[in-house]
C-alpha cells in the first residue's frame, strides 16, 4: 500500500509540473497577437517579427541549455532557474509599449522558456526511470495535463479580460516563478556524465544533417519547414481576427467575439483528442497519407476561417475550423516525429529529433511569422484588415504544399504495418 501511495505521489508531482509548464505558455500566447494589434497598434510586420523570436529561440537555445544540463547543472535546477528568471522577464515585458523594447524582452523570455519544454521531458523521464516506472506507458497521461493547463490558462486570461492588457504577462510571470520554486520539491536528477562526452556538434544536433544525403529524408525535412510555417499562424492572429468582428454592430455582442479566447481554445481540446487517433491512422494509411491529411486539414483550417463569421453557418465554419486544428497540428508534429524515429539510426536519433524541431519550430516558424505579418500588412487598408482574403491566401499556400508533397515525397506503406523503431 505504501509503495502505491509513493507511486501516486510521484505521478501527481510530475502531473503538476507538466500542467504548470504549459499553463504559463497558455496564459499569454494566444492573446499576444491581439494585444499587440489592438492595444499597442503594432503593424502586421512588427507582430510577425515579434513572433519570429519563438523560432529564433527554438533554433539554438534548446541545444545550448542541453549542453549546460549535460555538463554543469542538473536539469531540475536549470529548469527552476529558467522559470524564475523567465517570470521576472514577463513582468518587465508587461511594462513595454515601444516595439523595440517589447521585441527584446519577448526574445529574452523565449530564450529561457523554449528550452524548458525539453527540460520538462528530461526531468520527467529521469524521475520516472529512477522510480522504475514504464515511461512509455506512464508519461503520456501525465503530459496530457500540460495541454489541459494551456487550455485553462487561456480561459482564465480571456475571462478576466487580460488578453487586451499587460495582466496576461503578470499572470503568466507569477505562475512561472511559482513553477520554478515548485521544481525544488521534486527528486533531483544528476548531471549526465556520459552525455558530457559528446562533441559540441553532437550536442547541438548538427550531426543529423547527414540525413540530407538521403533524398527521401531531405524532401521530408524541406516540407517540415514549409509546413512548419503554418503551425503558429492561427495562434498569432486568431484572437485578433475574432476580436475584429466586434467592429461590426451585428456581431459585437456575439459569444464568439466576447469570448474569443474560449473559442480559440477549442483547437487545443481537439489537439488532445486527435493524439489518441494517431496509432490507428498510421497503421491504416501510413506516414505519407497521414501527413497529407495534416496538410489538407491546414487548408480547411484557413479556408474555414476565411468563410467564418460569429453567427449562423459562419459560426459553424469557425467551430469546425477549431476542430480540424487537432488533425492539422498532431498529424504533422507527432507523426513526423515518429517517422524520424523510424528512419534514423540509434546513434543520431536524438540529433535527428532536434533537427526536426529546428526545421519546424525554428526555421519554419520564423518564415511563417515574418511571412504572415507581410501578408497582413498587404491586406490592411483604412477600413481595417481584409481577413477573408488573408485566410484564403494561407489556405492556397497549404493546398500547394500538399500537392507538391503528394508528388515529391516517395514512401510506400504496407497496409496494417505500424512504424518500427530501429534498435
Amino acid at each position: 500500500m505504501q509503495n502505491n501511495l509513493d507511486d501516486m505521489g510521484i505521478k501527481t508531482k510530475l502531473t503538476v509540473l507538466n500542467f504548470l509548464q504549459f499553463f504559463v505558455f497558455g496564459a499569454w500566447l494566444l492573446s499576444f497577437g491581439k494585444y499587440m494589434a489592438v492595444t499597442l497598434g503594432f503593424t502586421g510586420g512588427q507582430i510577425g517579427a515579434t513572433f519570429m523570436t519563438l523560432g529564433i529561440a527554438s533554433l539554438f537555445m534548446p541545444g545550448i541549455m542541453g549542453i549546460i544540463a549535460d555538463r554543469w547543472m542538473s536539469p531540475n535546477k536549470l529548469f527552476a532557474l529558467s522559470h524564475i528568471l523567465g517570470g521576472v522577464l514577463l513582468f518587465f515585458l508587461g511594462q513595454q509599449t515601444e516595439y523595440s523594447n517589447l521585441y527584446l524582452f519577448t526574445l529574452l523570455y523565449l530564450m529561457l522558456y523554449m528550452p524548458t519544454i525539453g527540460l520538462d521531458n528530461s526531468v520527467s523521464y529521469c524521475i520516472l526511470e529512477r522510480y522504475k516506472f514504464d515511461i512509455v506507458k506512464t508519461f503520456p497521461p501525465i503530459r496530457v495535463f500540460g495541454t489541459i493547463g494551456f487550455i485553462i490558462a487561456t480561459w482564465i486570461t480571456d475571462y478576466f479580460g487580460w488578453g487586451l492588457n499587460a495582466g496576461q504577462f503578470y499572470f503568466a510571470g507569477s505562475v512561472s516563478v511559482i513553477l520554478g520554486l515548485y521544481t525544488f520539491v521534486l527528486p533531483d536528477c544528476p548531471v549526465n556524465k556520459s552525455a558530457a562526452k559528446k562533441t559540441l556538434v553532437q550536442a547541438l544536433g548538427l550531426d543529423a544533417f547527414v540525413l540530407f544525403k538521403d533524398v527521401k529524408m531531405a524532401v521530408f525535412f524541406i516540407f517540415s519547414v514549409l509546413l512548419g510555417a503554418s503551425l503558429q499562424i492561427t495562434n498569432m492572429w486568431g484572437e485578433a481576427f475574432l476580436h475584429d468582428f466586434g467592429k461590426v454592430a451585428a456581431f459585437e455582442d456575439s459569444i464568439i467575439v466576447k469570448y474569443n479566447g474560449f473559442v480559440m481554445s477549442i483547437s487545443q481540446i481537439s489537439e488532445t483528442l486527435f493524439i489518441l487517433t494517431i496509432p490507428f491512422f498510421l497503421k491504416r494509411f501510413g506516414i505519407k497519407k497521414v501527413m497529407l491529411m495534416s496538410m489538407f486539414a491546414w487548408f480547411l483550417r484557413f479556408g474555414l476561417f476565411g468563410v467564418g463569421s460569429p453567427v449562423g453557418l459562419g459560426a459553424a465554419a469557425l467551430i469546425l475550423s477549431m476542430i480540424v486544428y487537432g488533425m492539422a497540428f498532431d498529424f504533422f508534429n507527432i507523426s513526423g516525429s515518429l517517422f524520424v524515429e523510424e528512419e534514423t539510426e540509434p546513434n543520431i536519433r536524438a540529433s535527428a529529433q532536434g533537427l526536426f524541431i529546428i526545421m519546424t519550430n525554428g526555421i519554419g516558424a520564423m518564415i511563417g511569422a515574418y511571412g504572415s505579418g507581410y501578408i497582413i500588412d498587404l491586406n490592411t487598408h483604412e477600413g481595417g484588415k481584409d481577413w477573408p482574403h488573408i485566410w484564403f491566401i494561407f489556405a492556397a499556400y497549404s493546398l500547394v504544399v500538399a500537392i507538391l508533397f503528394a508528388v515529391l515525397f516517395k514512401y510506400k506503406h504496407q497496409a496494417g504495418k505500424t512504424l518500427e523503431i530501429k534498435h
